[in-house]
């Protein structure tokens, strides 16, 4: 390790990868100073510069959230923060200034002419969020394409992670992965997967927790009576909806909870995914309300058809006796709902998806079989039977659910930027064959 510049603080701990940190306050990169090898002059980078390449708010979908909520925690540890949006064909957002160019998913020339700007010196990372589906060109080419224009370092963060890819999803994973400096995952599992399935060197990876909102607290009946919900007793679950929610067994399982516990209410929080939509119109919402009148518990299962603001999400969730995810997809590595739950928490109640079984481990929730109605009934009532249990739970869950709070994966999401600052020769560019055997992080 070389000797540290003047005036910073010189503890093995604030040096990694050739950067050194200044701190001003815990956590707050305030200051880097950048060698690429001992020997070489010191640059400044006040603040380090990261540019994110996602879909973006004002679009209505988690992964737009997710990304403005990451640069709002990285920017109050000192990073300054831009994106570069994805747009669907035919879509038109009213984005703001931190938006500093646009890719039409669809359009090769869109991905080819932000390359000189990612590469004008303006920023010091590229931070990739990748889900499958954002990115157009058969086998996300058109991703790829760019990334091999790109001279910076490149940090991707990994929404899916298949256990049992299709070979076009693992060759692009794995192509993803060469091209990356680092890769974040949400869901310390996904790590064995990476290396078992993908064959990529689990030192080249990163866990860090989807974050969630602070909750700000108050008086639960106070909440109650604004939403409407007094002398109930809710279940809850939230986000965009469609098949593979699993949202029909959940219902299916109300008949017997409202039999032994007529107070209790299933809320149903969100509005149809706007994919979903556009390819079945409200059928499934319309099939759910149907099944809820059938078998007699339409008056207690509650549709909230919205997109929800934060603040609006919170209250319902703070006062949900039992979060519910009842997801049919148990290769769902990461789970935003589920991440807030646990923040909130609340005691929940899930099908063992990967992140679920992941956030959930020592007592933190209960696990029940998907497209089971009778088992989600004996988890509610295993919770709605015993409040100190359930208490029990709840104080597990706020424990646990500090790491996920933004200020603290701001901090850990930064800090792998700053370690992967100078960090190119993890990057293999230009098409690569199949390989067969594992992609390993240099030394």
């Amino acid at each position: 390790m070389p000797e540290a510049p003047t005036g910073f603080a010189s503890p093995a701990s604030l040096y990694t990868s050739g950067v050194w940190l200044s701190h001003t306050a815990p956590g707050k990169v305030t200051t880097m100073l950048v060698s690429n090898a001992p020997g070489t002059s010191w640059i400044p980078r006040t603040p380090l510069r990261i540019l994110f390449l996602s879909s973006f708010v004002p679009r209505e979908c988690g992964l737009a959230t997710f990304t403005e909520d990451l640069m709002a925690a990285a920017t109050l540890q000192g990073a300054s923060c831009s994106v570069i949006a994805m747009n669907r064909p035919g879509e038109h957002h009213a984005y703001d200034r931190r938006v500093v160019a646009r890719i039409q998913e669809d359009r090769l020339e869109d991905y080819l002419s932000v390359a000189d700007l990612i590469n004008s010196g303006r920023f010091d990372m590229l931070s990739i969020q990748h889900e499958f589906g954002i990115y157009g060109g058969t086998a996300c080419d058109h991703l790829l394409r760019l990334l091999d224009a790109v001279h910076i370092p490149i940090v991707t963060t990994l929404h899916t992670v298949l256990q049992h890819p299709p070979l076009d999803a693992w060759r692009q994973l794995r192509a993803i992965a060469q091209r990356s400096t680092a890769l974040m995952v949400m869901n310390g599992l996904a790590i064995d997967v990476l290396e078992d399935v993908y064959w990529i060197d689990p030192q080249k990876v990163a866990m860090i927790h989807h974050g969630a909102p602070s909750t700000i607290l108050r008086h639960p009946e106070t909440l109650r009576v604004r939403l409407g919900c007094e002398d109930r007793r809710i279940i809850s679950t939230f986000g965009l909806i469609g098949p593979g929610k699993g949202l029909e067994y959940a219902v299916q399982a109300m008949p017997a909870v409202v039999q032994r516990h007529p107070d209790v209410y299933y809320y149903i929080l969100g509005k149809t995914h706007p994919v979903v939509k556009e390819q079945q119109g409200e059928r499934y919402r319309e099939g759910l309300q149907a099944l809820a009148c059938r078998i007699g518990v339409a008056e207690h299962v509650v549709f909230v058809d919205k997109y929800l603001t934060k603040d609006e999400l919170l209250q319902y969730l703070q006062v949900s006796d039992i979060y519910l995810t009842p997801y049919l997809d148990m290769e769902q590595v990461t789970s935003g709902t589920l991440a807030y739950a646990m923040a909130c928490g609340r005691p929940i109640i899930s099908t063992p998806y990967l992140h679920a079984r992941f956030l959930l481990n020592e007592g933190r929730g209960i696990l029940v079989p998907p497209s089971q109605p009778s088992a989600i009934t004996e988890a509610c009532e295993q919770l709605l039977g015993d409040p100190a249990g359930a208490a029990r739970m709840e104080s597990a869950n706020l424990q646990y659910g500090q790491d996920l709070l933004w200020p603290r994966v701001g901090q850990a999401f930064v800090n792998l930027c700053v370690k992967s600052a100078t960090r190119t020769d993890l990057r293999i560019t230009g098409t690569e064959p199949l390989m067969d055997k594992p992609l390993l992080a240099s030394a």
